[in-house]
């Protein structure tokens, strides 16, 4: 059996290294519980800005707004920078693997990303979030192909893919075909509509699903964050609500949805599970037709300037 963890926990906006250091005190109690593997949300370092226009409308953006958004910027982390060091000397001495959602500063951009560390190599992988989603695309840059590589890993091959990016058949797709055993979605998208996908996506790729969203009230945000929500919010109020759960590749949930809390959810995977689900379906295998369908998939670095 392998142990696995979905954590549904809110992060510290603007405040990476307290998000760090949050992380690693639920990665303590993950850890105690004989867990392999934790998921973490979609931004869990850096946050997730649900709410914010950064004052950014059709023809104008204000000075407000840019003022928001430079904190947002600050808070964000580098894939090399420290506060990703110190999670991975957590991930070292706990000796578990971590997929972790962080808001990545990259040059003068930001991405949504999701990176999965492992003992003893650090960060393994990382895939920046391909389509970000509506108002999204004004604060957070487009990845490209060159990191939608799986991990593998001694427990499993690893996929990650982002919140709506599992909307994308294509990248799906791509990622079944990686053999992508324990397929996860960090993800923001609370709606209980997010559960049938789940089960969909297990059914369909025959793969592990480890979903994890936050749950967020809003007193955790900052005065200035909390105003875009009006009058009709209290301070206890979560908005954003989880949901976060654990699908098996025959569609069974084995753990979760959970709404309106903070809590770590756990399963324990029975891997042959992967083959036995195989008997009448392999979507890149025996049930695909290759005479009809083709996907091509270019994992070449894009790069707006390339000096030569």
């Amino acid at each position: 059996m392998t142990r696995v963890a979905v954590i549904q926990a809110s992060s510290i906006p603007f405040a990476p290294v307290a998000s760090i250091e949050k992380a690693c005190g639920i990665l303590h109690r993950v850890a105690k519980q004989g867990a392999q593997l934790a998921v973490f949300p979609e931004a869990f370092i850096g946050g997730y800005p649900k709410g914010q226009s950064f004052g950014n409308v059709v023809g104008n953006r204000s000075a407000n707004g840019r003022e928001l958004f430079n904190q947002y910027f600050e808070g964000a982390v580098e894939l090399d920078g420290p506060e990703l060091a110190v999670l991975a000397e957590c991930v070292d001495e706990l000796n578990l693997i971590v997929v972790m959602g962080i808001i990545e500063r990259f040059g003068r951009t930001l991405y949504c990303t999701a990176v999965t560390l492992i003992p003893g190599k650090g960060i393994a992988s990382y895939h920046r979030k391909l389509m970000p989603t509506g108002q999204e695309r004004t604060i957070w840059g487009f990845g490209d192909g060159s990191t939608i590589d799986a991990v593998d890993t001694e427990i499993g091959v690893i996929g990650n893919v982002i919140c709506w990016e599992n909307y994308m058949p294509a990248f799906r797709q791509a990622m079944y075909a990686q053999g992508v055993e324990l397929y996860c979605t960090p993800t923001a998208d609370d709606r209980q509509s997010w559960a049938s996908s789940m089960v969909h996506i297990a059914v369909e790729g025959r793969n592990f699903v480890l979903s994890a969203c936050q749950a967020i009230k809003l007193e955790e945000y900052p005065d200035n964050y909390q105003a875009a929500f009006g009058l009709d919010f209290k301070p206890e109020d979560y908005i954003m609500h989880g949901g976060s759960m654990i699908v098996s590749p025959m569609g069974e949930v084995l753990a979760g949805p959970v709404y309106d809390a903070e809590t770590e959810i756990y399963a324990d995977l029975d891997m042959s599970i992967l083959n036995k689900s195989n008997l009448d379906f392999d979507v890149c295998g025996h049930y695909s037709r290759p005479d009809v369908f083709e996907l091509n998939v270019n994992t070449q670095p894009m790069r707006s300037v390339n000096f030569k």
